[in-house]
């Protein structure tokens, strides 16, 4: 697959069944992005222009498309099946490029937001902070936002039932070295701006000038409980990159320790056999200086 801009090779694998991404993956609390619209000051503002960058097959795009202000989004996103899938929805108000952190097809201060939706800790550098910083005008503003569920949260966060600190374990076993939002390296490129130092060489000139974002980070999160069937439940496991990218000996190992988890006990079901998978949808903004 070929693409005209950077594409992580590992998402590049991970996500190739767009499709299947598209049909397990969730969407996002109305609550959560209220939330975020809220801080990013673009809730209630007509017209809004929003750049919904690492925009994938449009889980996040659609939320933007069905809000009231109308805004005018530019969904960019690197991987072209995930394209395909968000353009042939065919959403309002929203024109679809091709494009990454680091190029992104925008004129100088034309938005007045960039979302991020489940994709930043894949770009958390200086330079996809510097392109960020110039597609925005003056104070417009940045947003992140992920859905993580229990197993796919950070090493330190304790998981709601034993069965789901299972399939944590099995995330970890299984690392690839590639960081995603549980490592939380992605905060380290805003904390970084702060490590500037008495211009005396060119390099020093370079960093000294380097675009910031305000700090602290604002966070929230909103908690929620999804209730699934088993093969539901593994199909949106299985669409984690990392482990999308197994080979397929590895990964029917790792399909059958699932199950067995939700064969233990604690786990939690409704009339309809479904089991309770539990997470928080984690929301982040900041804004340009």
């Amino acid at each position: 697959m070929a693409t005209s801009f950077t594409l992580n090779p590992r998402a590049a694998s991970g996500f190739q069944n767009a499709s299947n991404y598209d049909a397990h993956r969730p969407s996002y609390p109305a609550e959560a992005v209220d939330k975020l619209l809220t801080h990013l000051g673009v809730a209630n503002q007509k017209n809004a222009r929003i750049i919904d960058l690492a925009c994938g097959t449009g889980k996040f795009t659609e939320l933007l498309a069905k809000r009231n202000e109308e805004f005018e989004v530019v969904g960019i996103e690197p991987h072209a099946e995930m394209r395909e899938e968000l353009v042939k929805k065919e959403l309002r108000g929203v024109t679809v490029q091709d494009g990454d952190a680091g190029h992104m097809p925008v004129e100088d201060g034309w938005g007045d937001a960039l979302i991020t939706a489940q994709a930043f800790h894949w770009f958390a550098t200086e330079e996809s902070l510097k392109e960020i910083h110039r597609v925005l005008r003056p104070g417009a503003t940045l947003g992140l936002i992920w859905n993580i569920e229990d197993y796919n949260s950070p090493k330190d966060y304790p998981a709601t039932t034993n069965w789901e600190q299972k399939l944590k374990d099995i995330i970890a076993a299984h690392e690839d070295g590639y960081p995603r939002f549980r490592h939380l390296a992605w905060k380290q490129v805003f904390e970084k701006q702060q490590d500037t130092t008495p211009l005396q060489t060119l390099k020093d000139t370079f960093f000294h000038h380097m675009p910031t974002f305000s700090l602290p980070l604002g966070e929230e999160n909103v908690k929620w409980t999804a209730w699934l069937s088993d093969e539901t439940l593994w199909s949106r496991f299985a669409t984690i990159s990392h482990i999308a990218n197994l080979e397929e000996g590895k990964k029917e190992e790792v399909r059958k320790e699932v199950y067995d988890a939700l064969k233990g006990d604690g786990v939690e079901r409704n009339a309809e056999g479904e089991v309770a998978l539990h997470g928080v949808t984690y929301v982040v903004w900041t804004s340009r200086v």
